[in-house]
């Protein structure tokens, strides 16, 4: 399984746009977005998922957290409503821990999966 973050948006290869960054934690535009808003929150020391939080352990998860709490209040304030999905096993495309903070956009504009737009 592939590392995205580390291979490709922590190293550089491929372009991201910064939203929020610590000395520990990176917060960019998702690179392939599928809501209005999408933002992916990581830590930046490799850590698998939520169930291994390898070195950094509790703290370094208590640092995302800040920053993903930070990302959802703003998306929030800007928005009116904002969501935080992680993932970990079979459903985790990318074995790094990563959060995504979304806005989904009205639910008039956004159509459920397989529901055709009107």
């Amino acid at each position: 399984m592939s590392d995205f973050y580390c291979d490709q948006a922590l190293s550089g290869r491929t372009p991201i746009t910064v939203v929020a960054e610590t000395d520990t934690v990176l917060a960019f535009e998702h690179t392939r977005p599928s809501y209005p808003v999408h933002i992916v929150v990581v830590p930046k020391q490799h850590t698998s998922s939520l169930t291994d939080l390898g070195a950094g352990g509790p703290a370094l998860l208590g640092e995302v957290m800040e920053v993903v709490r930070d990302i959802a209040a703003q998306v929030l304030a800007e928005h009116g409503a904002a969501q935080v999905v992680t993932n970990v096993g079979e459903y985790q495309d990318s074995r790094h821990l990563h959060f995504h903070v979304l806005h989904r956009g009205r639910p008039e504009q956004t159509p459920l999966p397989g529901e055709a737009q009107k």
